[in-house]
Protein backbone atom coordinates (compact mmCIF):
# COMPACT_ATOMS: atom_id res chain seq x y z
CA UNK A 1 0.00 0.00 0.00
CA UNK A 2 1.18 3.48 -0.63
CA UNK A 3 -0.21 7.22 0.05
CA UNK A 4 1.39 9.00 -2.67
CA UNK A 5 1.97 8.80 -6.30
CA UNK A 6 3.72 11.59 -8.62
CA UNK A 7 1.04 11.45 -11.52
CA UNK A 8 3.80 12.17 -14.34
CA UNK A 9 6.31 9.48 -12.52
CA UNK A 10 3.06 6.78 -13.24
CA UNK A 11 2.01 7.94 -16.80
CA UNK A 12 5.87 7.99 -17.99
CA UNK A 13 6.12 4.47 -15.73
CA UNK A 14 3.17 2.76 -17.95
CA UNK A 15 3.70 4.22 -20.80
CA UNK A 16 0.21 5.04 -22.48
CA UNK A 17 0.98 8.81 -23.14
CA UNK A 18 3.21 7.19 -25.84
CA UNK A 19 0.59 5.14 -27.25
CA UNK A 20 -1.71 8.14 -27.12
CA UNK A 21 0.85 9.95 -29.25
CA UNK A 22 1.22 7.47 -31.56
CA UNK A 23 -3.09 7.12 -32.00
CA UNK A 24 -3.15 11.58 -33.03
CA UNK A 25 0.59 10.77 -35.39
CA UNK A 26 -1.72 7.86 -36.81
CA UNK A 27 -5.51 8.86 -37.30
CA UNK A 28 -6.01 12.28 -38.93
CA UNK A 29 -8.76 14.37 -36.87
CA UNK A 30 -11.53 12.42 -35.04
CA UNK A 31 -10.68 14.55 -32.35
CA UNK A 32 -13.70 13.47 -30.07
CA UNK A 33 -12.83 9.97 -30.53
CA UNK A 34 -9.15 11.18 -29.26
CA UNK A 35 -10.79 12.95 -27.00
CA UNK A 36 -12.75 9.59 -25.58
CA UNK A 37 -10.03 7.48 -25.58
CA UNK A 38 -8.06 9.89 -23.25
CA UNK A 39 -10.73 10.17 -21.09
CA UNK A 40 -10.90 5.89 -20.62
CA UNK A 41 -6.78 5.90 -20.40
CA UNK A 42 -7.31 8.97 -17.33
CA UNK A 43 -9.71 6.59 -15.54
CA UNK A 44 -8.05 3.27 -15.66
CA UNK A 45 -4.52 5.36 -14.62
CA UNK A 46 -6.26 6.72 -11.57
CA UNK A 47 -8.72 2.97 -11.03
CA UNK A 48 -4.40 1.78 -10.66
CA UNK A 49 -3.69 4.43 -8.67
CA UNK A 50 -6.69 3.62 -6.08
CA UNK A 51 -5.85 0.50 -6.34
CA UNK A 52 -2.30 0.99 -4.93
CA UNK A 53 -3.85 2.52 -1.92
CA UNK A 54 -6.02 -0.13 -1.68
CA UNK A 55 -8.85 2.12 -2.26
CA UNK A 56 -10.10 -0.24 -5.49
CA UNK A 57 -14.20 -0.72 -5.91
CA UNK A 58 -15.37 -3.45 -8.80
CA UNK A 59 -13.25 -3.60 -11.62
CA UNK A 60 -15.08 -0.82 -14.46
CA UNK A 61 -16.63 -2.17 -16.84
CA UNK A 62 -14.63 -1.74 -19.70
CA UNK A 63 -16.76 -3.23 -22.71
CA UNK A 64 -17.58 -0.52 -25.79
CA UNK A 65 -19.53 0.14 -28.54
CA UNK A 66 -17.83 2.17 -31.66
CA UNK A 67 -20.26 3.72 -34.35
CA UNK A 68 -19.56 4.97 -37.88
CA UNK A 69 -18.63 4.53 -41.38
CA UNK A 70 -15.92 2.62 -42.76
CA UNK A 71 -13.00 3.49 -42.95
CA UNK A 72 -13.24 5.89 -39.95
CA UNK A 73 -10.32 4.47 -37.68
CA UNK A 74 -12.22 2.28 -35.65
CA UNK A 75 -9.44 -1.07 -35.76
CA UNK A 76 -6.73 1.12 -35.30
CA UNK A 77 -8.29 2.52 -32.10
CA UNK A 78 -9.20 -0.67 -30.94
CA UNK A 79 -5.71 -1.84 -31.18
CA UNK A 80 -4.74 0.94 -29.08
CA UNK A 81 -7.33 1.12 -26.45
CA UNK A 82 -6.08 -3.07 -26.43
CA UNK A 83 -2.48 -1.85 -25.22
CA UNK A 84 -3.59 0.88 -23.14
CA UNK A 85 -5.61 -1.51 -21.04
CA UNK A 86 -2.63 -3.97 -21.06
CA UNK A 87 -0.10 -1.28 -19.81
CA UNK A 88 -2.40 -0.31 -17.50
CA UNK A 89 -2.79 -3.80 -16.06
CA UNK A 90 -6.62 -4.57 -17.19
CA UNK A 91 -5.90 -7.27 -19.47
CA UNK A 92 -3.78 -9.57 -19.51
CA UNK A 93 -2.51 -9.36 -22.95
CA UNK A 94 -2.70 -6.21 -25.41
CA UNK A 95 -4.03 -8.30 -28.35
CA UNK A 96 -7.19 -7.79 -30.46
CA UNK A 97 -9.28 -10.44 -31.57
CA UNK A 98 -10.93 -9.23 -34.24
CA UNK A 99 -14.20 -11.37 -35.96
CA UNK A 100 -17.67 -10.97 -37.75
CA UNK A 101 -20.64 -13.19 -38.06
CA UNK A 102 -19.05 -15.89 -39.38
CA UNK A 103 -16.31 -16.91 -36.78
CA UNK A 104 -19.37 -17.20 -34.09
CA UNK A 105 -22.56 -18.06 -35.88
CA UNK A 106 -22.35 -21.76 -37.23
CA UNK A 107 -24.75 -23.15 -40.26
CA UNK A 108 -26.35 -26.06 -38.06
CA UNK A 109 -27.91 -27.40 -34.83
CA UNK A 110 -24.91 -27.30 -32.39
CA UNK A 111 -22.22 -25.77 -34.50
CA UNK A 112 -23.08 -22.08 -33.03
CA UNK A 113 -21.43 -22.98 -29.40
CA UNK A 114 -18.58 -24.86 -29.47
CA UNK A 115 -17.48 -21.94 -32.75
CA UNK A 116 -17.80 -18.83 -30.50
CA UNK A 117 -16.73 -20.63 -27.18
CA UNK A 118 -13.51 -21.55 -29.46
CA UNK A 119 -13.28 -17.67 -30.37
CA UNK A 120 -13.82 -16.30 -26.81
CA UNK A 121 -10.85 -18.72 -25.30
CA UNK A 122 -8.62 -17.21 -28.37
CA UNK A 123 -9.45 -13.81 -27.31
CA UNK A 124 -9.28 -14.08 -23.74
CA UNK A 125 -7.19 -11.84 -21.47
CA UNK A 126 -7.25 -9.45 -24.73
CA UNK A 127 -9.63 -7.56 -26.25
CA UNK A 128 -12.28 -9.36 -28.89
CA UNK A 129 -13.64 -7.32 -31.58
CA UNK A 130 -17.18 -7.95 -33.59
CA UNK A 131 -17.40 -5.88 -36.74
CA UNK A 132 -21.16 -5.59 -37.98
CA UNK A 133 -22.40 -6.96 -34.43
CA UNK A 134 -26.16 -6.14 -35.68
CA UNK A 135 -25.48 -9.27 -37.99
CA UNK A 136 -25.39 -11.29 -34.92
CA UNK A 137 -28.97 -10.92 -35.09
CA UNK A 138 -31.39 -12.07 -37.89
CA UNK A 139 -34.88 -12.37 -36.44
CA UNK A 140 -36.56 -12.60 -39.99
CA UNK A 141 -34.87 -15.84 -40.29
CA UNK A 142 -36.30 -18.90 -38.26
CA UNK A 143 -33.19 -21.17 -38.74
CA UNK A 144 -30.49 -18.65 -38.10
CA UNK A 145 -28.54 -19.59 -34.76
CA UNK A 146 -27.56 -15.91 -34.00
CA UNK A 147 -29.38 -15.54 -30.88
CA UNK A 148 -27.04 -18.73 -29.18
CA UNK A 149 -23.84 -16.99 -29.95
CA UNK A 150 -25.98 -13.88 -28.58
CA UNK A 151 -26.20 -15.29 -25.43
CA UNK A 152 -23.01 -17.10 -24.57
CA UNK A 153 -21.25 -13.51 -25.45
CA UNK A 154 -23.86 -11.79 -22.50
CA UNK A 155 -23.16 -14.41 -20.10
CA UNK A 156 -18.90 -14.12 -20.50
CA UNK A 157 -18.90 -10.11 -20.91
CA UNK A 158 -20.74 -10.40 -17.47
CA UNK A 159 -18.52 -13.05 -15.82
CA UNK A 160 -15.49 -12.95 -17.00
CA UNK A 161 -15.52 -8.56 -17.81
CA UNK A 162 -11.90 -8.45 -15.68
CA UNK A 163 -10.39 -10.83 -17.93
CA UNK A 164 -12.00 -9.77 -21.85
CA UNK A 165 -13.16 -6.73 -23.34
CA UNK A 166 -15.85 -6.69 -26.15
CA UNK A 167 -15.71 -4.09 -28.78
CA UNK A 168 -18.78 -4.47 -31.02
CA UNK A 169 -18.61 -1.91 -34.03
CA UNK A 170 -21.04 -0.99 -37.32
CA UNK A 171 -22.94 1.57 -38.63
CA UNK A 172 -24.84 3.80 -36.17
CA UNK A 173 -28.31 3.37 -37.26
CA UNK A 174 -28.16 -0.65 -37.30
CA UNK A 175 -26.21 -0.70 -34.12
CA UNK A 176 -29.08 1.15 -32.58
CA UNK A 177 -31.54 -1.31 -33.90
CA UNK A 178 -29.64 -4.38 -32.18
CA UNK A 179 -29.04 -2.96 -28.85
CA UNK A 180 -33.41 -2.04 -29.14
CA UNK A 181 -33.65 -5.83 -29.99
CA UNK A 182 -30.57 -7.15 -27.29
CA UNK A 183 -30.86 -4.80 -24.52
CA UNK A 184 -29.02 -7.29 -22.92
CA UNK A 185 -25.73 -5.95 -24.88
CA UNK A 186 -26.63 -2.08 -23.84
CA UNK A 187 -26.70 -2.71 -20.16
CA UNK A 188 -23.32 -4.33 -20.56
CA UNK A 189 -21.67 -1.40 -22.57
CA UNK A 190 -19.99 1.33 -20.77
CA UNK A 191 -18.68 3.40 -23.35
CA UNK A 192 -20.20 4.18 -26.70
CA UNK A 193 -17.73 6.14 -29.37
CA UNK A 194 -18.92 7.75 -31.86
CA UNK A 195 -16.67 8.08 -35.27
CA UNK A 196 -17.22 10.92 -37.49
CA UNK A 197 -16.62 10.83 -41.03
CA UNK A 198 -13.68 12.49 -42.34
CA UNK A 199 -13.85 16.14 -44.11
CA UNK A 200 -12.51 16.82 -47.43
CA UNK A 201 -9.80 18.47 -46.02
CA UNK A 202 -8.93 15.53 -43.66
CA UNK A 203 -8.98 13.38 -46.18
CA UNK A 204 -6.65 15.07 -48.21
CA UNK A 205 -4.10 15.21 -45.70
CA UNK A 206 -4.89 11.44 -44.91
CA UNK A 207 -4.15 10.52 -48.43
CA UNK A 208 -0.66 12.71 -48.47
CA UNK A 209 0.43 10.95 -44.87
CA UNK A 210 -0.36 7.75 -46.78
CA UNK A 211 1.84 8.46 -49.79
CA UNK A 212 4.27 10.16 -47.45
CA UNK A 213 4.60 6.77 -45.49
CA UNK A 214 4.84 5.01 -49.54
CA UNK A 215 7.58 7.29 -49.77
CA UNK A 216 5.28 9.37 -53.18
CA UNK A 217 4.30 12.75 -53.62
CA UNK A 218 1.18 14.35 -55.42
CA UNK A 219 3.06 17.12 -57.70
CA UNK A 220 0.85 20.56 -57.67
CA UNK A 221 -1.27 19.52 -60.47
CA UNK A 222 -1.93 16.28 -59.68
CA UNK A 223 -2.85 17.62 -55.75
CA UNK A 224 -5.32 19.73 -57.40
CA UNK A 225 -7.14 17.05 -59.24
CA UNK A 226 -7.03 14.80 -56.15
CA UNK A 227 -9.17 17.66 -54.34
CA UNK A 228 -11.91 17.25 -57.04
CA UNK A 229 -11.38 13.85 -56.95
CA UNK A 230 -12.44 13.56 -53.13
CA UNK A 231 -15.23 15.66 -53.82
CA UNK A 232 -16.66 13.35 -56.12
CA UNK A 233 -16.01 10.32 -55.16
CA UNK A 234 -17.77 11.04 -51.50
CA UNK A 235 -20.61 12.11 -54.07
CA UNK A 236 -21.09 8.58 -55.01
CA UNK A 237 -22.08 5.31 -53.37
CA UNK A 238 -19.85 2.72 -51.17
CA UNK A 239 -17.58 5.54 -50.24
CA UNK A 240 -15.40 4.18 -47.25
CA UNK A 241 -13.22 7.14 -45.85
CA UNK A 242 -10.26 6.36 -45.45
CA UNK A 243 -10.09 2.76 -47.10
CA UNK A 244 -11.49 4.63 -50.21
CA UNK A 245 -8.59 6.99 -50.27
CA UNK A 246 -6.36 3.86 -49.54
CA UNK A 247 -7.97 2.15 -52.81
CA UNK A 248 -7.63 5.01 -54.87
CA UNK A 249 -3.96 5.91 -54.18
CA UNK A 250 -2.63 1.88 -55.10
CA UNK A 251 -4.78 2.66 -58.37
CA UNK A 252 -2.90 6.06 -58.79
CA UNK A 253 0.57 4.58 -58.30
CA UNK A 254 -0.27 1.60 -60.62
CA UNK A 255 -1.50 4.03 -63.46
CA UNK A 256 1.59 6.04 -62.58
CA UNK A 257 4.02 2.56 -63.22
CA UNK A 258 2.04 2.24 -66.54
CA UNK A 259 3.13 5.57 -67.48
CA UNK A 260 6.69 5.73 -66.52
CA UNK A 261 7.09 1.95 -68.46
CA UNK A 262 5.90 3.08 -71.80
CA UNK A 263 9.28 4.53 -72.73
CA UNK A 264 12.20 1.45 -71.89
CA UNK A 265 14.71 3.83 -73.18
CA UNK A 266 14.19 6.33 -70.61
CA UNK A 267 16.16 7.14 -67.92
CA UNK A 268 13.87 7.75 -64.63
CA UNK A 269 14.85 10.03 -62.09
CA UNK A 270 14.38 10.02 -58.30
CA UNK A 271 11.58 12.49 -58.90
CA UNK A 272 10.16 10.41 -61.46
CA UNK A 273 9.43 7.25 -59.56
CA UNK A 274 8.29 9.21 -56.51
CA UNK A 275 5.58 11.77 -58.31
CA UNK A 276 2.02 11.20 -59.00
CA UNK A 277 1.21 13.20 -61.54
CA UNK A 278 -2.31 14.85 -62.89
CA UNK A 279 -2.60 12.33 -65.25
CA UNK A 280 -2.70 9.36 -63.10
CA UNK A 281 -5.42 11.09 -61.04
CA UNK A 282 -7.38 12.21 -63.79
CA UNK A 283 -7.56 8.80 -65.38
CA UNK A 284 -10.24 7.66 -62.63
CA UNK A 285 -13.52 6.58 -63.43
CA UNK A 286 -14.76 9.30 -61.07
CA UNK A 287 -14.10 12.04 -63.22
CA UNK A 288 -15.25 10.12 -66.47
CA UNK A 289 -18.92 9.35 -64.43
CA UNK A 290 -19.28 13.08 -63.56
CA UNK A 291 -18.92 14.22 -67.08
CA UNK A 292 -22.61 15.11 -68.43
CA UNK A 293 -24.54 13.13 -70.53
CA UNK A 294 -24.46 13.83 -74.41
CA UNK A 295 -27.67 15.41 -75.21
CA UNK A 296 -29.35 13.85 -78.19
CA UNK A 297 -30.31 16.62 -80.71
CA UNK A 298 -34.15 16.46 -81.60
CA UNK A 299 -34.57 15.63 -85.40
CA UNK A 300 -37.56 18.05 -86.25
CA UNK A 301 -39.24 16.46 -89.51
CA UNK A 302 -40.50 19.22 -91.84
CA UNK A 303 -43.79 18.77 -92.82
CA UNK A 304 -44.40 18.63 -96.48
Amino acid sequence: MTDKVNLREELEAVGIDEILRQLDRELIGLKPVKTRIREIASLLLIERIRKRMNLSSDVPTLHMSFTGNPGTGKTTVALRIASILHKLGFVRRGQVVSVTRDELVGQYIGHTAPKTKEILKKAMGGVLFIDEAYYLHRPDNERDYGQEAIEILLQVMESQREDLVVILAGYGDRMDRFFASNPGFRSRIAHHIDFPDYSNDELLMIAELMLHDMNYAFSAEARAAFVRYIALRKAQPLFSNARSIRNALDRMRLRQANRLVVDLDRTLSVDDVKSIEAPDVLASRVFLKSQPAPVERLKIERKS
